[in-house]
């Protein structure tokens, strides 16, 4: 079995989720909290949790702003953040590869 050790901060399940949402983006680019709440189905306390996590870890930027009088909240997915994923998913591989043998 190989030695592979997976990123904590991402390997939490809901963790994974939010990351692995964010690299579907573009590199840069932002997506407003309310409809990445909507695509993962979580709730906002849940999310928030997660993100702040996330965003210590330096792997989101959350940028907080207004849009008239409205808030605004958005998430991006960072550079360290996007090669964490990376990192992540090619460790996960080499992991199940191992146990395939």
């Amino acid at each position: 079995m190989p030695d592979v050790e997976l990123d904590p901060v991402i390997h939490a399940q809901s963790r994974l989720r939010v990351v692995a949402t964010l690299a579907t983006l573009g590199t840069g680019d932002q997506i407003a909290f309310p409809k990445l709440q909507k695509l993962l189905d979580m709730t906002a306390g849940n999310l928030s949790t997660h993100l702040r996590k996330l965003e210590d870890a330096e792997y989101v930027t959350v940028t907080k702003t207004h849009e008239g009088r409205t808030p605004t909240t958005y998430i991006c997915l960072t550079p360290r953040g996007r090669r964490a994923f990376e990192v992540y998913t090619e460790s996960l591989s080499t992991l199940l590869r191992g146990a395939g043998s």
